[in-house]
Order: C-alpha cells, then sequence, then structure tokens
C-alpha cells in the first residue's frame, strides 16, 4: 500500500524547514512571506546558491580587497550584473575572496586588467547559461507537486547545489585537458599552434513553422532533441559543437573527413528520428581563428553560407573540402552542384557528398 504524503507531513517538517532557512541567511520575514506564497523551496534556493552573508557595499569591498573600484566594478559588469545601488549591501566575504585573488593575478603580472576582464566575461557567459539550464531541471518553475516535496527540497538544496558544483569543476578540468592535449598534438603536427579545422552547419528545416503550432514543453522536447542528437554524433567522431544558435548548431573537427561523417550521420539520424525533421548541413574547411571557445574567419562564414542553401537532409562541401579528400577510395561521392554567388563571398562551386562504397 501506498502512503500519499499530505499536509501534515509537511507541518511536521515545517520547524526543521525554518531552521534551515536560517542557517542558510534567510530572515524571519523572508521566511513568512515564503510559507505565505508557497515559494519555500525557491527562498531556500536563493540562499543556498551564495549561502555567505551580505556585508559590503561596493565601495567597502574595493577597499577591503585593496583593488581600484572601477576595476572591481568591470569585473562586476563582465559576470553580466549591473552595479550595486547606492548603499546597497550586497557583496559578502565570498566576493572578497575571488576579487582578492583576481587582484593578486593582476599585481603578479600574470595577467593584465584587460585579460581580467575578458576570461570573466567567456567564464560568466557559459555560467549564465548552466544556471539556467538548472533551476529549469531542478527547480522545475519552483512549482512543487506537494508541501512535503516542497519541505524536503528546501532541507536538501544545499546538497543538490554541492553535488552540481563538484561536476561543473570535473567537466571543466576534463575540457581543459582536452583542449590542451589537442594544441599539444597541433604543435607537434604542424610546428606551432594549429588553426586549420573543418567546420560544419546543421540547421534544423522547418523550425520556425514547427515551434508556432507546439505547446512551450513539446518545443522544449523538440529543442533537447534536436540538441542531443548533434552533441552525441559530433563526440562520436572527434569534435565539438562551438555553439548552438536556436534550430542551428556549430560543430568544429580537426580532421575534414571526420567532419563530413559527422555530417552525413547528422542527416541520416535527423532523417529517420520520429521527432524531428530533416537538417541540411554545410562544411568548409581551412584557416580559422579560435578565440575565447568559438571560431572566427572566411571558413566559418563559407559553411554557414553553405547550409543556407543546403537542400533537406543533404550535406554540401566546399571546394576546400573536396580538394582535402580527394576520391578517398570511393568512400564518398562527390555531386559538383553549378557555381553560387553567396552573400560576401562571392561565386562559389559547391558540392554535395554521399557515402560511396555501402563495405567502407
Amino acid at each position: 500500500m501506498t502512503i500519499e504524503p499530505d499536509d501534515t507531513d509537511a507541518e511536521i517538517l515545517a520547524p526543521d524547514v525554518d531552521r534551515e532557512l536560517k542557517r542558510l541567511g534567510a530572515s524571519d520575514d523572508e521566511i513568512r512571506l515564503a510559507r505565505e506564497h508557497n515559494l519555500v523551496a525557491l527562498l531556500a534556493a536563493v540562499h543556498a546558491a551564495m549561502p555567505a552573508e551580505p556585508k559590503y557595499v561596493s565601495g567597502e569591498l574595493s577597499e577591503r580587497v585593496g583593488v581600484d573600484d572601477a576595476i572591481a566594478k568591470r569585473l562586476w559588469r563582465a559576470m553580466g550584473f549591473a552595479d550595486a545601488g547606492e548603499g546597497e549591501r550586497i557583496f559578502t566575504d565570498a566576493d572578497a575572496e575571488v576579487l582578492a585573488v583576481a587582484h593578486a593575478s593582476i599585481a603578479a603580472g600574470i595577467t593584465t586588467v584587460d585579460e581580467s576582464v575578458q576570461m570573466t566575461r567567456v567564464i560568466a557567459s557559459s555560467m549564465a547559461r548552466i544556471a539556467e539550464a538548472m533551476v529549469s531541471s531542478t527547480m522545475a518553475d519552483a512549482d512543487m507537486p506537494t508541501p512535503e516535496a516542497e519541505a524536503m527540497f528546501a532541507l536538501t538544496v544545499e546538497s543538490i547545489f554541492d553535488t552540481y558544483s563538484k561536476l561543473i569543476d570535473y567537466v571543466w578540468r576534463r575540457h581543459l585537458q582536452a583542449v590542451l592535449r589537442r594544441q599539444l598534438l597541433a604543435t607537434l603536427e604542424q610546428g606551432e599552434q594549429g588553426s586549420t579545422y573543418a567546420v560544419g552547419f546543421a540547421d534544423l528545416v522547418g523550425f520556425t513553422a514547427l515551434s508556432q503550432e507546439l505547446s512551450p514543453a513539446e518545443l522544449a522536447g523538440v529543442v533537447t532533441r534536436f540538441e542531443d542528437l548533434a552533441f552525441d554524433h559530433v563526440a562520436r567522431h572527434g569534435g565539438r559543437v562551438a555553439k548552438v544558435i536556436g534550430d542551428e548548431v556549430m560543430f568544429v573537427v580537426r580532421d575534414t573527413a571526420a567532419a563530413v561523417e559527422t555530417g552525413l550521420d547528422l542527416a541520416e539520424a535527423y532523417a529517420d528520428d520520429e521527432v524531428l525533421s530533416d537538417v541540411r548541413v554545410g562544411i568548409a574547411c581551412g584557416d580559422v581563428l579560435a578565440h575565447e571557445g568559438d571560431y572566427y574567419g572566411p571558413v566559418v562564414n563559407l559553411a554557414s553560407r553553405i547550409v543556407n542553401i543546403a537542400v533537406p537532409g543533404s550535406v554540401v562541401v566546399s571546394p576546400s573540402v573536396r580538394e582535402t579528400l580527394g576520391d578517398d577510395d570511393g568512400r564518398y561521392v562527390f555531386h559538383g552542384l553549378r557555381p553560387r554567388q553567396l552573400k560576401d563571398i562571392g561565386r562559389v562551386r559547391l558540392w554535395r557528398v554521399r557515402r560511396g562504397h555501402p563495405s567502407r
């Protein structure tokens, strides 16, 4: 027999929840308002995310660390936050500790102010997206199914966030190692930091029309499925998804053949999927500028233009890809398309590629 939780369970847990909220730093007024509006879980999450007590206004924080207030504000804005209001006490010892680390790095000449601001901006951009995703999945719009579930979440949210923190650190270190290893191998192969990549774009056909027909929940499922397939197939061939822009993913791969395999796999996977429509894929290769986790240059622009003219379900490649792969023992079959006038690029001969011998 299953015993359904009821309000009595929540009432029993209420004193424990209040104690936990106070330990995290919530005031009596905050707790009262949260209970009146059934937002106890959300209040617990707010304080568990940054449990340190707010102590300092902007000027006090800078003075405590011994850093120029203008530099502190630049770093704060680089994280994506507006300046604190006059006399607004929002900064904690955790803010002071991190600001002190940044200041020491600048003072020792390890980095400059501009470099610190730039790196802060890159980190903050990624962390903001991670935070949004975590709140969406963990809080479920802060609408707990029962009062007991809300109480239990409030009691365990700190440990949940600690688990996420460990996961983020692990994933970052794994990616850091992978980037360093790629740079090491490229240097050994080319005698200098390599900059040659194959760049691909995969665009989901008909997404705009589809988004008008689906509910937000259904649309979220489509987007998740789209990203799942993209990340799975790109990673399988040793590439990396550089970014996702709505209904389009941009991926980069060191090996041109692996990029073509990625494109063909993506085209086949989306064609076979019962939820998603076809994708079109455009690929170009050559020297690119890798900067702050993104990629720039004529090769990127060309791949982006190519995907816009590819027909659904096809993989279209640049002349450089065709030349790099050659005949490749018949593994691929290239069909020349009529030269196209591409915006800001000019007239280009493109190739549609498909697999050749099934045995290969």
